[in-house]
């Protein structure tokens, strides 16, 4: 189980249905469900009667305090009521100038690494991801050093939280040996590194940056966080914020490198839409088929597989009972795979997710961010960043995976390449455009593009940018 979780659910998906009961570790009733009627109760209808489980309160909250990841009830309503605010149209249209800086900067150093040779890409998004994130919440003004340490830490610290749950029986060892001080010691200094900035930006103008609206959040009785706080939120907007759009990147660069065609047709998307120039939050409405492309990536390999939740009160849903304290494991995995919701599920097909799509699709079928009112609360920071961070890369380079490799994911927190994915990165052919408006001359009916009319045949698209 603790090697290939993945395996082990769906093969008892296929065994006993789309929800069975198993004992995690022998000890343990858990509910395993990829039923859409159970994942909406749990996460929506009755979700007041679900916490999150002890891996996300007890294990993230010692080393990350407490925030929206590891709390529950009216505290996490209020945080979550506050910090929703750094997430609102407005904020991301501002956000958008320092995350094109960031991500800028992060492509220069992306060019240094591909000029040496293949690179394994996961670990590459996974730093273009993490310096925007970080950028976007403490401002320009980070240190390039600062970064570094913190995201070698929070990397660290995860890995070893993860250690801790998949092997508890090591927990009085790790006490013992210096394991669990060390990791302690880390988080320290990282901590260390960011309430300076805190402290700082106390006694500075306003920014237009997530640091800020923490900063000016206020509670119904005028009072705003403790500095305390504002860096536990922090901290844990840096672990969620950057994991999820690095994941889905390296997976997507990934698909896009066997789909030439898929390729061809959201870089002419990035060319019609944003010409030579960056994107920036307002332009995603016009990006549909990209973002149809990153939802069927998301539905392949959801970066969180699974989402656990602990029974409150005994609870039903139609003939299956949850008793109390009873582990529910919403495979997400599994739903977004099963042949009930998904004609053909382990093929490719970017049209699942057209538009419009998702008033015909089964509630819950789809939950690559949760669902409810726990839903990732930066679910469009994300995928603006995974948007970004796609124009960059897929209009400047060619790429193709390193042949020999065995590429495929490894269930930890977040679903991640098992061994990497090697890729080789070359300066990319120009995308052809062509300059008459196509999209003008469909809305007035008026003109002709003259390479349709001058065609030998009949032509529905512009053979140009075909």
């Amino acid at each position: 189980m603790a090697s290939n979780p993945i395996q082990v659910l769906s093969k008892y998906n296929a065994e006993f249905g789309d929800t069975f009961r198993f004992y995690l570790g022998g000890i343990k009733e858990a509910i395993v469900t990829i039923d859409p009627a159970v994942i909406q109760h749990v996460l929506k209808t009755n979700a007041e009667n679900y916490e999150k489980s002890e891996i996300q309160v007890k294990r993230m909250g010692h080393f990350l305090g407490k925030g929206l990841l590891t709390t529950h009830g009216e505290a996490w309503k209020t945080q979550r009521r506050l910090i929703q605010k750094g997430f609102d149209r407005r904020l991301l249209d501002s956000l958008s100038t320092i995350m094109q800086d960031s991500l800028s900067e992060s492509m220069r150093k992306f060019e240094r690494e591909i000029e040496a040779g293949p690179v394994d890409v996961y670990p590459q998004m996974m730093n273009m991801t993490f310096a925007m994130v970080a950028r976007s919440l403490f401002g320009a003004k980070l240190k390039d050093e600062d970064i570094d340490a913190v995201s070698h830490t929070i990397c660290t610290v995860q890995e070893f939280i993860v250690r801790q749950t998949i092997q508890p029986y090591l927990n009085p060892w790790f006490e013992v040996s210096g394991e669990l001080r060390k990791h302690e010691e880390m988080r320290a200094k990282a901590d260390a590194i960011l309430m300076a900035y805190i402290k700082r930006r106390r006694t500075q103008e306003p920014s237009q940056d997530l640091l800020q609206t923490l900063m000016d959040a206020r509670y119904t009785d005028g009072e705003g966080m403790s500095d305390e706080l504002v860096l536990s939120e922090s901290m844990q907007l840096l672990v969620a914020g950057h994991e999820t759009s690095s994941n889905s990147l390296s997976w997507l660069l990934y698909l896009m490198s066997t789909r030439p065609e898929i390729l061809a047709r959201v870089r002419q998307e990035f060319a019609d839409v944003l010409g030579d120039g960056p994107l920036n939050h307002a332009d995603l409405p016009r990006l549909e088929y990209t973002t149809q492309v990153i939802h069927e990536g998301l539905r392949l390999y959801p970066p969180f597989w699974m989402i656990d939740r602990e029974a409150v009160a005994d609870d039903r849903v139609g003939d299956l009972e949850i008793p109390k304290g009873s582990t529910v494991i919403v495979y997400v995995y599994g739903a977004h795979h099963t042949v009930k919701s998904w004609e053909s599920p382990e093929s490719f097909d970017e049209g699942r997710f057209v538009k419009g799509s998702d008033k015909l699709r089964t509630p819950f079928t789809f939950v690559p961010f949760g669902g409810g009112p726990r839903v990732c609360i930066g679910n469009h920071y994300a995928v603006l960043q995974i948007l970004m961070i796609l124009s960059a890369v897929l209009r400047k380079y060619d790429f193709e995976v390193v042949p020999g490799q065995e590429i495929e994911p490894r269930a930890m927190v977040i679903l991640r390449p098992k061994n990497g994915i090697q890729m080789k990165f070359t300066p990319a052919k120009s995308v052809a455009r062509c300059p008459f408006d196509h999209k003008a001359a469909t809305a007035s009916g008026t003109a002709v593009c003259p390479h349709i009319a001058e065609a030998p045949e009949p032509q529905a698209v512009c053979p140009v940018e075909r």
